[in-house]
């Protein structure tokens, strides 16, 4: 069968790439064709555009690229009626991808929707269009399928993909050696995977190696940039950014600094201590203030209902509150226990691995159907 799969972002490019691997089992005779990045090309098919030319982050960024999101937009949407797949698979990215749902849906095509929109955290009404536009929603947050009860809307709860990515990783032996990294305890830094993120977040993170001597700091580079971008960033050259190693970093470190988004789950999945981080533009934080209906902003918050991780959200994502909470996870050892004992609470509530294959199972049997 014929899979066209859309994913905007790096952590729908790793999602994306295990979802195929898990349906070339389901379906040995998978043709695939999609806009996505490495990982999912190195599983094979056809790709079409790759995400780094399309992920912009709030109001301002996307407003001053609209040409080229709507020139976007319109090419996935052509290409698409071309190439006439059996099902469409859009992976999370919704500002986007329920504008492809729409079109593909007149055109009579089967939607799946893969990590479902985070509607239950603004604009609720949105749940609407996803009724009218997605045939079959898939849900990757256990309280997620409560949610979409109360508007009526059946969905499938697959659990969580980076389970699978988590499950799936072997650490590299010689990492410290390869990358010439000496025996400090390791503090990692994830400062995100869009250019905003990494231009806002990086040198404040950078500023924390003065404070914490007796540590060395890792940057994991996302796989769209390279070297050059981050050290225009950086005035301690000292600093190495290690890509396509993130795990490999994260199996290390002995705490983290990381940017709110996806990488926050997959530190606390791998047990390390961490301070989340979050700057944006100005009227995007003031608007998101005015709309988001969530306590937090971080997955691992939001599914535990508690601060398990400190948030430091624009004017607190300063060098001295960093400082001050990294202080305390690596040396309040009490503080630090705590949260460890938090991180297993998550671990029992998150499942076990098998996200990609079930949702490969569900998405073979409704095309079939």
């Amino acid at each position: 069968m014929k899979y066209y799969l859309v994913a905007g972002e790096a952590s729908g490019d790793l999602h994306g790439a295990n979802l195929m691997k898990a349906l070339k089992v389901k379906d040995p005779q998978a043709e695939f064709r999609f806009f996505g990045g490495d990982l999912m090309q190195a599983e094979g098919g056809t790709l079409v555009k790759h995400y780094s030319t399309m992920a912009y982050m709030g109001f301002v960024e996307v407003a001053a690229n609209l040409r080229t999101i709507l020139a976007n937009m319109k090419f996935c949407k052509q290409d698409i009626s071309a190439w006439q797949p059996d099902v469409l698979v859009l992976i999370d990215f919704p500002g986007f991808n329920l504008k492809i749902a729409e079109s593909a849906k007149a055109q009579g095509l089967l939607v799946c929707f893969y990590i479902s929109p985070k509607v239950w955290a603004w604009n609720q009404k949105r749940v609407h269009k996803i009724k009218r536009v997605v045939d079959h929603l898939f849900c990757i947050l256990p309280f997620e399928v409560d949610f979409y009860k109360k508007w009526d809307m059946k969905v499938d709860y697959v659990g969580n993909p980076l389970l699978d990515a988590v499950s799936a990783f072997k650490p590299d032996e010689s990492f410290l050696q390869k990358n010439k990294l000496n025996d400090k305890k390791i503090i990692a830094l994830l400062p995100g995977s869009r250019k905003q993120e990494i231009s806002r977040l990086l040198p404040e993170m950078e500023k924390l190696a003065t404070r914490f001597e007796q540590y060395q700091f890792v940057i994991a580079g996302a796989p769209s940039f390279d070297a050059a971008y981050y050290q225009q960033y950086l005035t301690n050259k000292n600093i190495p950014v290690i890509f396509n190693a993130t795990y490999d970093i994260l199996h290390q470190a002995q705490a983290a600094v990381v940017a709110s988004g996806t990488a926050v789950l997959e530190t606390a999945l791998f047990n390390v201590p961490q301070v989340a981080v979050y700057k944006a533009n100005w009227l995007m934080v003031a608007a998101g203030r005015l709309l988001l209906k969530i306590k937090y902003i971080t997955l691992v918050n939001l599914i535990m209902n508690e601060p398990v991780v400190k948030e430091l959200i624009q004017e607190e994502c300063n060098t001295e509150q960093i400082s001050a909470e990294l202080e305390k996870l690596l040396h309040d050892a009490t503080y630090r226990e705590h949260k460890l004992n938090q991180y297993h609470q998550l671990h029992k509530l998150m499942g076990q691995p098998g996200a990609s294959a079930h949702t490969a199972d569900l998405i073979v049997k409704y095309v079939k159907q």
